[in-house]
């Protein structure tokens, strides 16, 4: 009986602790902004900032990004890169692919200077699309 126990034991702990490294982090959107190439290959102007309130989950443990919008965007995360940190910026960046296979980088940014504002950025060949988001769980106690 004490064997089976510590048997039980044993299994819980490594059970554990393989999901103390996998985590869900929940995001919600207080508003987005797109940068689009031109037909000449050159960056336009970002679009005037459009506010938006949907939810946005980075999920390590199915190694994806899932943005909630009205049509659902699915990101496979390849490569979690190094996370960067500077002087005014926190950077954790995540190369991706979507349904095309074509890689491209997903970046989640920290303003230290701006208060600690995060912004989702979606680097693809043609389009930059940007987030502001907050934390899911700050916008429920607000």
């Amino acid at each position: 009986m004490m064997r089976l126990k510590k048997i039980f034991l044993i299994l819980f702990l490594i059970v554990g602790m393989q999901y103390s490294y996998c985590q869900i982090y929940k995001f919600q959107s207080t508003g987005f902004s797109v940068l689009e190439k031109n037909d000449k290959g050159d960056w336009g102007k970002w679009s005037d900032l459009q506010n938006t309130s949907l939810i946005i989950t980075l999920d390590t443990n199915k190694n994806r990004i899932i943005i909630y919008s009205q049509e659902i965007q699915l990101y496979k995360i390849v490569n979690y890169e190094t996370k960067q940190v500077s002087g005014d910026n926190e950077i954790n960046a995540f190369t991706c692919s979507n349904d095309d296979g074509e890689p491209f980088v997903i970046s989640i940014i920290t303003r230290k200077n701006q208060g600690n504002r995060k912004q989702l950025y979606i680097n693809q060949k043609k389009v930059i699309i940007v987030y502001n988001i907050v934390n899911f769980i700050d916008t429920i106690k607000k």
